[in-house]
């Protein structure tokens, strides 16, 4: 490709790209033209909207009811506001809206937004006076229908209150007279609506609604709440003060302490209380009445509680009172037993002070808890608490003695083994002895031509051993650690030295007897003969070990199953 070529194919290129932003340029302006024209028509639309026929049309039904001043004067003022709308405002936005097409056609982008913003903000404020301005113009224009319809629902709804009245009336005899006066002021409220509506005079007219509908309100919750707040004022909580006082006064004199209920206080608070909201209720005030009442009459019935539970723990820690005495009796008498031998104890097991430090420590503890139970029971005979205080103390006192008791056992446990080690070495003493002397029994009663070295050696450990051991039996005081480590050392080296003396015999009985076995062969093997005569040699030297092992090797050329008769003879 010729180089005339390239520079053909770029000047292409550029001719083409060129087209492209000359393209994208036209439709971008067409599309910011489309979208300018838009928000010029909603604008448009938004600022036509404002003054619409229906401000116009209220203002006229308005001046067909005028029919004294204040409503004349209001008319007028209306009309004004009206006419800055209509001649002021609405001509702003006409000149706004021109501006802002001709920026549209010359103007930068920022100046377009800004310019739209201010016209988007100047339509709005003028929508709003105008809204506004209806809204007012219709109180007044649409008052007779919108108030004649609400008082309807008004009358209706006194009419239902009242007629329940007057079905329960005795339900309501302490109101009578506040109802009967709320009454007329009703029936008055309703006739001044008449008589302003007759006129015209709609600004009294709200007043006299609203007056209308908070007193039939108000009404309608006396008469549906009042009867339970005078039953429960005047006789349900009348009756639970009675019945409480009554169980109180019995239960003091049968000698509970409920001072910490602070029930005289409370009725004296809740009879207040209830002369409060009654007082309230004479001006048909009822707020939070129910409410306090029900809290009032819910504390009296959870008193119930108070006391039942009082009289279950009186039963609960006259139970402990007891247990606990008895247990803290019965440990003082076991401490004080101790306490007096201790030194005898310390004495004969050679125990030092830190080792029965813990029964001065049990001593110490128990007299505490005595004294704190000591306490305990004067408050109980003086009455000075209620029960489920002392309950609480005595059981923190059980707790306390539970621990204590748990450290005598174990006190008591420990000192008991001592004196048991002592007695179990005596018995083991003795029980090593008949060991020692069974060994030298048996080791006499086979007639064996040499006693082996390791006997003696075994029998004199062993004597030693029983000698200390006896040594440490006999002194005073004992020491339990030492004497137990005397006991096994002697027991072992007895049932050693017993052990040796078995395996020796048997040992010796089966290395004679093979012997014996094997002179059968003598004549007819040379080499056994030689052997056995060595295997005798060791025996007579007290060698019975390798005395067996040469007599076996030698008869095993003859009799192959030596071994096994041997083991067989041995196990048996």
């Amino acid at each position: 490709m010729t180089d005339s070529l390239y520079e053909i194919l770029g000047i292409v290129y550029a001719v083409v790209i060129v087209i492209l932003i000359i393209l994208v340029l036209i439709l971008l302006k067409k599309h910011n033209k489309k979208k300018y024209n838009e928000i010029l028509l909603r604008l448009e639309k938004d600022k036509n909207l404002i003054l619409s026929g229906a401000i116009q049309n209220e203002l006229n039904k308005v001046g067909a009811l005028i029919n004294n001043k204040d409503l004349e004067k209001q008319y007028k003022l209306w009309q004004s506001r009206y006419g800055i709308i209509k001649e002021q405002d609405i001509p702003k936005l006409n000149d706004g809206l021109l501006e802002l097409e001709e920026l549209f056609k010359r103007g930068s982008f920022k100046e377009k937004n800004k310019a739209i913003a201010n016209l988007e903000l100047n339509v709005y404020y003028a929508k709003t006076k105008s809204d506004y301005l209806l809204n007012e113009i219709k109180e007044i224009s649409l008052s007779e229908s919108k108030n004649r319809e609400i008082v309807t629902k008004l009358k209706k709804d006194y009419r239902e209150i009242y007629l329940k009245y007057q079905k329960n009336p005795d339900e309501y005899e302490i109101l009578k007279v506040p109802l009967e006066l709320q009454f007329e002021n009703v029936d008055k409220l309703f006739g001044a609506f008449e008589i302003s509506m007759e006129n015209n005079a709609y600004s009294e007219v709200g007043k006299i609604v609203k007056a209308l509908d908070d007193t039939i309100g108000n009404l309608t919750v006396v008469i549906e709440e009042s009867p339970a707040i005078i039953m429960m004022g005047k006789k349900l909580i009348p009756v639970k003060i009675s019945d409480i006082r009554n169980i109180h006064n019995k239960m003091v004199k049968e000698g509970f302490n409920l001072d910490y209920l602070n029930i005289d206080y409370n009725i004296s608070e809740s009879e207040k209380k209830i002369a409060d909201v009654f007082d309230r209720l004479n001006v048909l005030n009822l707020t939070d009445s129910i409410f306090e009442l029900k809290t009032i009459l819910s504390y009296f019935e959870s008193l119930y509680n108070d006391f039942d539970n009082e009289r279950i723990t009186k039963k609960s820690f006259e139970e402990n009172m007891r247990k606990v005495a008895i247990k803290c009796k019965r440990m003082l008498e076991i401490i004080t037993k101790l306490s007096a031998k201790i030194e005898d104890i310390k004495y004969s097991y050679d125990l030092s002070n830190k080792e029965v430090k813990v029964i001065d420590e049990l001593n110490i503890n128990i007299k505490a808890i005595q004294n704190d139970y000591d306490v305990v029971q004067e408050n109980y005979r003086n009455k000075s608490f209620a029960f489920s205080r002392l309950n609480k103390e005595l059981e923190h006192l059980n707790l306390r003695l539970a621990k204590n008791e748990d450290k005598l056992e174990l006190t008591l446990k420990t000192l008991g083994g001592l004196k048991e080690d002592e007695i179990r070495a005596h018995e083991q003493f003795n029980e090593i002895e008949l060991i020692l002397k069974n060994a030298k029994e048996k080791i006499s009663s086979f007639k064996l031509p040499l006693i082996p070295e390791i006997y003696y050696i075994q029998l004199n450990e062993a004597n030693e051993a029983i000698n200390t051991m006896l040594e440490e039996l006999n002194k005073k005081p004992v020491s339990i650690k030492i004497l137990n480590t005397r006991v096994d050392t002697a027991r072992d080296l007895a049932l050693k030295l017993f052990k040796t003396t078995n395996e020796t015999i048997k040992t010796a009985n089966l290395a004679e007897n093979t012997i014996i076995y094997g002179n059968r062969y003598k004549p007819i093997n040379e080499t056994l003969n030689n052997g056995l005569k060595q295997a005798e040699k060791k025996f007579y030297a007290g060698n019975y070990k390798e005395s067996l092992e040469q007599a076996i090797n030698s008869i095993s050329l003859v009799d192959s199953d030596i071994h096994q008769k041997l083991i067989t003879a041995y196990q048996k």
